[in-house]
């Protein structure tokens, strides 16, 4: 008979099996690195106080055939506590043979003991199914959007995304947009590129620094505070998810960067991952009240200049005025969702006030944009 119960240790080879193939789209038997890092992540780190556990499906014959994660996420909404958890990696072994298999997953974490469960990476059927479970979607923590730098090494990366050897224009993309910049040099900002040394701010009076995973901790803790409903990670935890964020081998190199005003105060931080010639992926953004303009201003002129041809992200409410000065697009590619059995509970998300997404999601973890192949792409 099958059943959805609690994961355990003994499951997650094939776990991390199924990760391979409904997620990473594989067919190869998964690393041990990955069925390792399944365990730090979704039972080491478990708090056995809290029964918010990940949960499996499992088939008459024994087989692991469905999996839904479970990050727990403690916040405080006006210095109350709550216990807010992460719904991640929700994946069915052939949908169409178990139809409903992702809804009695996703049903079994709703029905547990948390205050607020969420979901950052929500496909179309996945919303339909937090819907009919009585799940919201949030619209602005659910927007991707996209900042082009330069445009001919842009174009060569989406036609590589369909056919590889399309990176052999890279060179030829290359010059064009070197001629591109320098011609749009003083014309201000444009939709299509960066300008060399085009700025729609005073940002010039501010500078960004590398930044070391203890100070980045820091200014998290700093930024995320102010929101009237936010994380309330242990330093353990913090020190962990900025520890695990930074190795993503298909996104690139890690980039930590503090923004500093010209007396040296700290205004905000940028973490993104990135590669010359290749699209940057921005996990999280943060500014001080009335700076988040000038943080992103010193992200895009830091890629820029490191080669970048375009930096891509997810919003937050917070940021959207300032992106839309700044040329950013904006697209939708999945949803960020929430369930509450309190219904003032979602009065946050909806009025843009709660910090989420990035680091308070599951954007963080090496589950994302990473190979777990033994050559990097």
């Amino acid at each position: 008979m099958s059943e959805i119960r609690h994961l355990i240790g003994e499951d997650l080879p094939q776990v991390a099996d199924l990760f391979q193939r409904v997620l990473l789209k594989r067919s190869v038997t998964a690393q041990e690195s990955l069925i390792q890092y399944l365990r730090s992540l979704f039972i080491d780190s478990v708090d056995p106080n809290a029964e918010i556990p990940s949960q499996v499906y499992v088939k008459p014959d024994g087989k692991i055939a469905g999996f839904i994660g479970v990050l727990r996420l403690p916040m405080l909404l006006h210095s109350v506590p709550l216990m807010t958890a992460v719904g991640s990696s929700l994946m069915v072994d052939s949908h169409a043979e178990n139809p409903l298999v992702g809804a009695r997953l996703l049903r079994t974490f709703l029905s547990g003991p948390q205050d607020i469960s969420l979901g950052e990476t929500a496909s179309d059927t996945t919303v339909a199914m937090w819907r009919t479970l009585r799940g919201s979607v949030l619209p602005s923590y659910s927007l991707d959007w996209i900042r082009v730098i330069n445009p001919a090494g842009f174009l060569v990366e989406l036609l590589a995304s369909r056919l590889s050897i399309a990176r052999g224009l890279a060179p030829l993309a290359r010059c064009f947009d070197a001629w591109a910049r320098q011609r749009a040099n003083g014309t201000g900002l444009r939709w299509s590129s960066v300008a060399i040394g085009s700025t729609s701010s005073n940002s010039e009076n501010f500078s960004d620094v590398p930044v070391d995973g203890e100070k980045m901790a820091q200014i998290v803790s700093q930024c995320v505070a102010r929101y009237p409903l936010h994380p309330m990670w242990t330093k353990g935890e913090l020190d962990r998810i900025i520890a695990d964020a930074y190795k993503k081998d298909i996104y690139g190199d890690a980039n930590y960067r503090m923004v500093l005003s010209r007396e040296g105060a700290p205004v905000g931080a940028f973490i993104y991952h990135g590669r010359p010639g290749r699209v940057g992926h921005v996990l999280q953004i943060l500014a001080a009240p009335g700076q988040s303009g000038i943080v992103i201003d010193r992200l895009i002129g830091h890629a820029a200049h490191s080669g970048i041809v375009a930096l891509q992200g997810r919003t937050q409410p917070e940021l959207l005025d300032a992106m839309l000065t700044r040329r950013c697009a904006f697209t939708h590619r999945s949803s960020t969702v929430v369930h509450a059995r309190n219904p003032t509970l979602l009065k946050p998300f909806l009025a843009g006030e709660a910090f989420f997404n990035g680091l308070a999601g599951e954007a963080w973890t090496r589950l994302i944009g990473d190979s777990w192949s033994v050559g990097e792409l």
